[in-house]
């Protein structure tokens, strides 16, 4: 009946027929998305596929559809945090022109505290690595105490001056500004980007500068620690050398330290800021 009623083309071209189910309506579509952004279910913090296929009376696979179609994933959650310093742009301003404008005769430094790192020994051998099985440390440990590592970081050639010590008073933080100042040019100022930690700008703190006028601190806006550089060595330290690592000891845990501190040095290569403040 087909070849009679249309030729060769009834044949090879399939008749477009309606579809088995209807397509759901945008009243339908637009109240998921409303209600995905908008409101929360009575018993969760967010919704589930499954919860708003049930309050809205459809199929889990149509709720996924309209969400990847949207964008949203609301099993999701990034955290974040805003800076209320009311001078944010000055400090900004300031620190990212160290970064992107050094002064001459100067070495900029990114200072800060990697406090409470703990000396963890694990309660047994892992087990090795081989195909098919990830390399594995037990689920407890024992703790051997803690260290702070003091660190400055030389945005020019990406070296580091490091010193372990049991606290991170303004004591420590003296200490650890002598070191700068044996462990650097005596004809150079210094510039040391800080945050706005207490033990920073402590009165003590305050008095040792006015003996040593080279040191220059440059605060970063409140709550925005990742406008200081250093914090991307910590980053790169905890992964490569502290997070899996097994010390027996505290005294181990240091030797570690050291040790990647020493090896960083011989081939140190800078981070490079390229973010304006526009």
């Amino acid at each position: 009946a087909r070849f009679a009623e249309a030729g060769v083309d009834g044949l090879l071209r399939d008749k477009t027929r309606p579809p088995g189910k209807k397509p759901l309506s945008e009243a339908t579509v637009r109240q998921v998305v409303t209600k995905t952004t908008t409101e929360r279910p009575a018993d969760a913090t967010h919704w589930s596929a499954r919860a708003m296929a049930k309050a809205v009376g459809i199929a889990v696979s149509s709720v996924q559809k309209i969400w990847r179609a949207h964008g949203l994933k609301p099993h999701q959650v990034r955290t974040f945090k805003l800076s209320n310093d009311p001078d944010f742009e000055a400090k900004l301003v300031d620190v990212v022109g160290l970064y992107l404008d050094p002064p001459d005769r100067a070495l900029v430094l990114s200072v800060d505290e990697k406090s409470q790192i703990q000396a963890l020994d694990r309660t047994q051998p892992g087990l090795p690595l081989k195909k098919g099985r990830a390399g594995t440390l037990t689920h407890d440990y024992k703790r051997h105490g803690t260290t702070t590592l003091f660190a400055a970081l030389n945005l020019l050639d990406g070296s580091v001056i490091g010193r372990c010590m049991d606290k991170h008073r303004h004591q420590e933080f003296i200490k650890f500004l002598g070191t700068i100042d044996a462990n650097t040019p005596a004809d150079l100022d210094l510039h040391l980007i800080v945050d706005n930690y207490g033990t920073h700008k402590h009165a003590n703190v305050m008095a040792w500068l006015e003996q040593h006028p080279r040191f220059h601190l440059h605060f970063t806006p409140t709550a925005s620690s990742w406008l200081n550089m250093v914090e991307r060595f910590f980053a790169e330290i905890t992964r490569k050398r502290i997070r899996r690592g097994v010390f027996k000891s505290l005294t181990d845990l240091e030797i570690a330290i050291y040790k990647y501190l020493a090896e960083h040095n011989e081939h140190p290569k800078p981070f490079v800021w390229t973010a304006t403040t526009n």
